[in-house]
């Protein structure tokens, strides 16, 4: 028995470690840097993820960052879940994934904000849950012009969406995505503590509104 349990511990470290390393490669600098627009953790907020490579003025270099973010969070979830053939593999690689995106080793444990890897990782976990946390995005996003937002409202639902007997829209989700849609959206919570600040005083930036 323990020569049968042993593998399967030893597999799930793998997977983790795999993970965190693949979610810790910080496209958003790299990119930034390969693209001669400087470090972007210099620019703006300082946070390494799309939004805040968007404020370089390249819409390209932000749709790349915003791309790999969610890929590969993506990608470690899938390559985890068909190694073992094991959604509990799947979320333990994506849930990784995602702690290496917020807390990259290679970046001193300062990384974004997670909101790509949130989708890709839901999308790649899930699909059906996935569209519904990213259309709630886009009905508070348009409706409210607030991007911080439209992503806590997201990731609050997400868990509370993956329980539901909703046969029609393919849930509920497996356990172990539920489970990872729980730990994401606390993360994101976390990461998101001065947005939420902002958003109680009234002062956090709407979408597409101009700095005076």
């Amino acid at each position: 028995m323990q020569y049968l349990v042993a593998p399967a511990i030893g597999g799930l470290a793998f997977v983790a470690v795999a993970g965190y390393l693949l979610g810790s490669i910080p496209f958003g600098v790299l990119i930034t840097r390969a693209a001669g627009t400087g470090d972007v953790r210099n620019i703006g907020s300082g946070n390494i993820g799309a939004t805040n490579v968007l404020r370089t003025g390249r819409k390209d270099l932000a749709l790349a960052t915003l791309l790999l973010d969610a890929g590969k969070g993506a990608v470690a979830l899938l390559l985890a879940r068909w190694l073992f053939n094991s959604d509990l593999a799947g979320a333990i690689g994506g849930g990784a994934a995602f702690l290496g995106h917020l807390f990259p080793i290679w970046l001193k444990f300062k990384g974004g904000k997670g909101v790509a890897t949130f989708y890709g990782l839901l999308l790649a976990a899930h699909w059906p849950l996935g569209l519904l946390a990213a259309a709630i995005w886009l009905l508070v996003a348009f409706g409210l012009r607030y991007s911080s937002l439209a992503a806590l409202v997201s990731a609050a639902c997400a868990p509370v969406l993956a329980v539901l007997p909703l046969e029609m829209l393919g849930l509920p989700a497996p356990n172990p995505v539920a489970a990872l849609a729980l730990f994401t959206a606390v993360l994101i919570y976390i990461r998101h503590h001065e947005n939420i600040g902002r958003l109680v005083k009234g002062l956090e930036p709407r979408i597409g509104a101009k700095k005076a």
